[in-house]
């Protein structure tokens, strides 16, 4: 009998698609849709200190932010109205994060004529109630935010967090701009 050696193929990766999600009613029943915070934080700080170590602290982070916005695009795709005027797209973002209990959004300030938007999310999944540690803990969410706006604008925006819970903040504040060429995104999206 001929020796296969099962390392020797690596396997390929399949891209990420909203479907890969599954049906998750039916396959969790008797545990249902809903998980404690805590299990979502565990298994994100531990794998920010996974990667941490392995890639160091910013690269990790770009990952996270990364992965935030390819998860903004596809729940905007998946969840939204893209097609409302901003008021409406806005109402419909905030009432989805509410009713899958993401976070409390309150927009702030979209600058109609150039794309800028200023908005705080409360009772967030990633931070609201961790210590403090001075420090903007929310790359994820980053991610997240620009892709929900890209997908709906159809412009790539360069969010960035401005206040954080871990800095002692009683909410987090991201600013977000539109990306005038998309060749400054080699510096904030490095995939």
């Amino acid at each position: 009998m001929a020796h296969i050696n099962v390392f020797a193929q690596s396997p390929k990766h399949e891209e990420f698609s909203w479907e890969k999600l599954g049906n998750i009613k039916e396959g969790r029943g008797d545990l249902s849709e809903e998980m404690p915070v805590l299990v979502y934080r565990l298994m994100q700080y531990t794998m920010l200190d996974v990667l941490s170590k392995a890639h160091g602290l910013a690269q990790a982070n770009e990952y996270f932010r990364q992965a935030g916005y390819l998860a903004g695009i596809a729940f905007a795709n998946n969840n939204l109205d893209l097609t409302q005027e901003f008021s409406g797209f806005a109402a419909n973002l905030q009432k989805a994060l509410l009713d899958m209990k993401i976070s409390i959004l309150r927009m702030e300030n979209f600058n109609a004529d150039n794309g800028n938007i200023i908005l705080t999310i409360g009772q967030d999944l990633d931070c609201s109630g961790i210590p403090i540690s001075n420090e903007n803990v929310c790359v994820y969410d980053e991610g997240f935010i620009s892709g929900i706006l890209e997908a709906y604008t159809g412009k790539k925006y360069n969010v960035r967090e401005v206040d954080c819970w871990a800095n002692g903040d009683r909410v987090c504040r991201f600013s977000g701009t539109v990306v005038a060429n998309s060749n400054q995104l080699d510096d904030f999206y490095k995939w």
